[in-house]
């Protein structure tokens, strides 16, 4: 097994960890039903890792793109998690106007929750087009 795959797989189950340890604490956030949502961000990213670290050997990339679609998939995973977790502790809404409903937080809380999840957004999205390109039927092309 190689070492990617590995830590893929360690961090997937260290981040599944963590969600289920959010989800025992939901009621003590500042915004429960968004501590609900950081509960089931950390999951579900979990998950996601350990499948990502289950295909890794199959997605014929180079080694830069390979790296670049690693990083930018647990930064976009854990990130997720710990911003939605921020959006808990802090009530935040702007970003998350049904989870939020009824919250505000400071101006500087909200543009911090607001900046990170956007930079989640990208990541995800840069790691989601990488692994679809590494998995295109014809990778000669």
């Amino acid at each position: 097994m190689s070492q990617t795959r590995r830590n893929l797989l360690w961090h997937g189950m260290l981040l599944f960890f963590l969600g289920l340890c959010t989800g025992l604490l939901e009621q003590q956030f500042s915004n429960p039903r968004m501590g609900l949502a950081a509960h089931l961000e950390g999951v579900m990213n979990g998950i996601l890792l350990l499948v990502i670290g289950a295909i890794w050997a199959d997605v014929p990339l180079s080694l830069r793109t390979k790296a670049i679609a690693y990083w930018a998939t647990l930064y976009g995973a854990y990130a997720n998690w710990a911003v939605t977790l921020l959006a808990a502790l802090f009530a935040t809404s702007a970003m998350s106007p049904v989870t939020g409903a009824g919250h505000a937080a400071a101006p500087w809380q909200e543009r911090l929750v607001t900046l990170g999840f956007v930079s989640v957004g990208v990541a995800i999205l840069v790691a989601a087009l990488l692994m679809l390109w590494g998995l295109r039927e014809n990778p000669d092309i």
